[in-house]
């Protein structure tokens, strides 16, 4: 059943609608071809080498060049992490949430993992409680978090690396907004006619809308939907 007092788009006809569309897809196609064009000039930027790190991992100690487990490309993402907190950061903990098939980046030579301030024993524990399948690495008792943007109790970050050899090197980096090309949750929700309803957006009169982050899940959410029952 409609509910009466929402408000809803104006109803056309169909060549109206389809007119409306056309003008639109002009600008969705730009934005497309902008985003060509930012990939193009992110594949140019120069890259800085890294230091040796060593991180903990479930098997132990790991050099950071480890971690591409071979490969020459690896994606990072910096989870925060609040010490003596049983539930961490909520953004984070969904973000994560996505990323339950990441095989494929084998075709192209590359990899995706975590990175956490977190020690590496409660990280883990904390992955099997909210039910996260990517792989796991802590940065406690090392600087490479700070020297990527994530340092302790602060802020996430994603970042790229490059390995020739022994060798690492940053390539990108990104944080707030920045990660939301990486989601596939806020592109589906701004597909929707009322859009991700924050009071922040620009939306018709009457459109519902609600606090930044009231609508997105808790921790305990996705604990609940994909972690082990017992959590």
């Amino acid at each position: 059943m409609t509910d009466s007092t929402k408000a809803l788009p104006p109803v056309v006809d169909a060549k109206t609608w389809q007119q409306e569309l056309d003008a639109l897809r002009v600008r969705e196609k730009a934005a497309t071809r902008e985003l060509d064009a930012i990939a193009a000039q992110r594949r140019r930027l120069p890259m800085v080498e890294m230091p040796e790190y060593t991180l903990q991992s479930a098997d132990g100690p790991v050099r950071l060049v480890d971690l591409f487990d071979g490969r020459s490309q690896l994606i990072v993402y910096n989870h925060m992490w609040f010490e003596g907190k049983e539930w961490q950061c909520p953004g984070c903990t969904g973000y994560t949430s996505q990323f339950a098939r990441l095989d494929f980046l084998a075709n192209w030579d590359a990899r995706f993992v975590i990175v956490t301030q977190g020690p590496i024993d409660e990280a883990l524990a904390y992955k099997k409680r909210v039910g996260n399948t990517m792989d796991w690495y802590s940065t406690a008792g090392s600087p490479f978090g700070a020297d990527v943007g994530a340092p302790p109790g602060a802020g996430f970050a994603v970042n790229v690396f490059l390995r020739d050899g022994d060798k690492v090197y940053r390539t990108w980096h990104t944080d707030g907004r920045g990660t939301e090309q990486l989601s596939h949750t806020f592109p589906l929700i701004d597909l929707l006619p009322y859009g991700r309803q924050e009071e922040w957006q620009d939306v018709p009169e009457g459109w519902p809308q609600s606090p930044t982050y009231s609508r997105w899940p808790s921790s305990q959410d996705i604990a609940a939907w994909y972690g082990t029952k017992e959590a």
